[in-house]
């Protein structure tokens, strides 16, 4: 019985070593140096706000509107100041909304983490290549379409529902595949109906001790959803925020409504300030990157509980095959001796 209650003791005190980061006591504060909500004083205004608007985006009452319901259109709002927090959570209110039925709109927005800021591009209104984290609601399912074109197999295994919620992190040489909605180099993702919908629509972006998190409201039951969580994503501080959108031959309303950046204060033991010291973050990267696309650490990555019950269940098989082997050798063993008499 003894030996009963200490192994799991042992048990309990393993899960507690590898449960979630999330569990640490946390606090959060608006920043609103970095936050963009009504009633949008200076937006846009040369020097006197931390907002600046760029291409097609025009300022409302009610909505900054990065894209109207018009062929060829891309405009953006970059955030003028770098930010330097090291544990952040940003909060998008946001509508996506048009004529269009179905798939006949397009193409989506963008939020973004970058070293890069106010530049024109092929990703849903920003540049090609770009260095740090970029967030994508995509509402047009491109490489449907090509396949189509192509007249290739289309497979279940590669459909997804549109409009879909990836994400991706670049290194300044890692380019967005428009044919295959950045399957390539997405670290996953979740369906999310938001077009044309009466009530608010919402995304979640947190980074806390490395950790990538995405989460959406869009049912309008104030709840959030699970949408991706990667471990052992390393993005560096000092970069800008920024939200961007795109039409094509079809077309869409992008509106942002408001953009909240809050600072998370996580505690942290001296050793892991120590350490995060030591390993300074100064290029966007992933950790495991090849293991999380081949599928070997889920679309959301493992958690520490998982991985601990992986590790468990393995070595307990391995003990019941040994175990099975030394059955099995014994028995040949006395079968053999037996023939000799």
């Amino acid at each position: 019985m003894k030996s009963y209650r200490t192994l799991a003791f042992l048990v309990c005190a393993f899960v507690r070593c590898f449960s979630n980061d999330d569990h640490h006591e946390m606090e959060e504060f608006l920043k609103r140096e970095y936050s963009l909500s009504k009633p949008y004083q200076g937006v846009g205004s040369s020097g006197s706000s931390h907002w600046e608007l760029m291409g097609d985006a025009m300022l409302t009452t009610e909505q900054v509107r990065l894209t109207q319901d018009k062929q060829s259109r891309q405009g953006a709002v970059w955030s003028r100041l770098p930010c330097n927090l090291k544990d952040w959570e940003m909060q998008v209110h946001f509508k996506i909304h048009g004529r269009g039925k179905k798939n006949l709109n397009g193409d989506g927005l963008a939020i973004w983490y970058t070293k890069e800021r106010m530049q024109k591009g092929p990703v849903f209104g920003n540049k090609d290549n770009f260095t740090g984290l970029g967030v994508f609601v995509d509402t047009y399912p491109n490489e449907e379409k090509h396949l189509e074109a192509q007249k290739k197999r289309y497979t279940p295994r590669t459909q997804r529902i549109f409009p879909f919620v990836l994400s991706m992190v670049g290194n300044g040489s890692i380019s967005y595949d428009h044919e295959r909605d950045g399957r390539p180099t997405e670290l996953g993702g979740c369906n999310a109906m938001v077009r044309n919908l009466n009530h608010n629509t919402f995304l979640f972006i947190r980074y806390v001790r490395r950790r990538l998190t995405v989460m959406i409201d869009i049912d309008g039951q104030h709840e959030w959803r699970d949408c991706l969580d990667i471990p052992g994503v390393n993005l560096p501080m000092g970069y800008y925020f920024g939200a961007s959108a795109v039409t094509g031959d079809l077309s869409d309303i992008h509106d942002i409504i408001s953009l909240k950046l809050y600072q998370l204060t996580v505690l942290r033991s001296k050793q892991e300030e120590e350490e995060e010291e030591e390993e300074e973050i100064t290029m966007p990267s992933v950790d495991n990157l090849d293991l999380l696309r081949a599928g070997l650490l889920g679309e959301e990555g493992m958690s520490g509980i998982a991985i601990f019950f992986a590790v468990l269940f393995t070595m307990l098989g391995c003990f019941m095959l040994v175990i099975i082997g030394l059955v099995a050798y014994t028995h040949w063993n006395e079968n053999r001796r037996k023939r000799f008499y």
